[in-house]
């Protein structure tokens, strides 16, 4: 007979959480592992890592959560290994093998396509995505066996390098390290890669290390974070305006700080700004995101009175 199942006693917890997502798991389901470690009442994360991919992934808790949408536009880094000459249906070690080429090519063009691949370019969707097409992601359509038609999509590859590494199983091999715009998907970017150098590919690794301002030497993994006291798992919380890098501050007096939650405007000598982070004075506490135009203080997402508190209570 199987014992009763302990219920998980949840509590008001506020912060980010920087995982090392490990390799084969959901990003949902490391959400909802730490979320049950912390035993956290409110939970959500700012975007999907690849089950397949390693690295970088907040995850917000409580009050950040308000906040998580924001992160979604960060820039992020890659590093990854492309197999040549074989190309895999899910363009990773995952997909059945569905072409084979050689592949020649020298290092003058090698540095030629990385140059190719810097800058805007163009991308067409993998069907092993979780992009919605007709309200059903295209990894349904693609484990149906059925193939839908994809608009391309632009991206921005800020930096790129593509470095020939020793070969395995007799089968060459490049790296990629990458700092791309939202939206960019690497199996993608290496099979195009491939293309342009006459041949095919499919990744066999792949690792985010950075996203936005947090790099993956911040990041904790689950094993070490199931290791940890609770308290101590708590202290690995970073506070909830860690995801307002790249806002200006602004703190307000009480009277000011109380109109601004209710959403009153305020005004004052600030210059126009799209990106404010808004503190009260007494005590300082973040109350929420604004933007500036033209003297006027605005409001954007506003953290509750009772968020507020309950922040303050867990600092205490």
């Amino acid at each position: 007979m199987n014992a009763p199942r302990t219920r998980v006693q949840r509590r008001p917890v506020h912060g980010v959480l920087l995982l090392d997502k490990p390799y084969g798991l959901s990003s949902n389901d490391a959400l909802q592992k730490a979320k049950w470690l912390l035993r956290a009442e409110k939970a959500g994360h700012t975007g999907t890592l690849d089950p397949l991919a390693t690295g970088v992934l907040p995850l917000c808790f409580g009050a950040a959560t308000k906040f998580s949408q924001l992160h979604l536009d960060a820039d992020k880094s890659y590093e990854a290994i492309a197999v040549l000459g074989i190309q895999t249906s899910t363009g990773d070690l995952e997909g059945d093998v569905v072409l084979e080429k050689p592949v020649d090519f020298t290092p003058e063009q090698l540095r030629a396509v990385q140059a190719q691949f810097t800058g805007p370019i163009s991308q067409v969707p993998p069907m092993y995505s979780a992009l919605k097409k007709d309200g059903k992601a295209l990894y349904d359509y693609a484990r149906a066996g059925i193939e839908v038609e994809r608009d391309a999509r632009q991206v921005t590859i800020q930096a790129l390098k593509l470095e020939e590494i020793e070969p395995e199983n007799g089968r060459r091999r490049l790296k990629i390290e990458v700092t791309c715009s939202k939206g960019t998907y690497i199996r993608t970017l290496g099979e195009d890669i491939a293309i342009a150098l006459r041949t095919c590919a499919h990744l066999s690794a792949l690792r985010r290390t950075v996203t936005g301002p947090f790099v993956a030497s911040q990041c904790i993994t689950v094993a070490e974070l199931e290791a940890l006291t609770e308290q101590a798992r708590e202290a690995r919380l970073l506070p909830v305006d860690a995801l307002l890098d790249g806002h200006t501050p602004v703190t307000l007096p009480p009277e000011d700080a109380g109109r601004f939650l209710s959403g009153v405007r305020r005004r004052g000598s600030w210059p126009d700004s799209a990106h404010m982070a808004v503190y009260g004075q007494t005590p300082h506490t973040l109350l929420g995101t604004a933007h500036v135009t033209a003297g006027e203080l605005i409001p954007g997402r506003l953290l509750s009175p009772i968020e507020i508190q309950s922040i303050l209570e867990c600092q205490a």
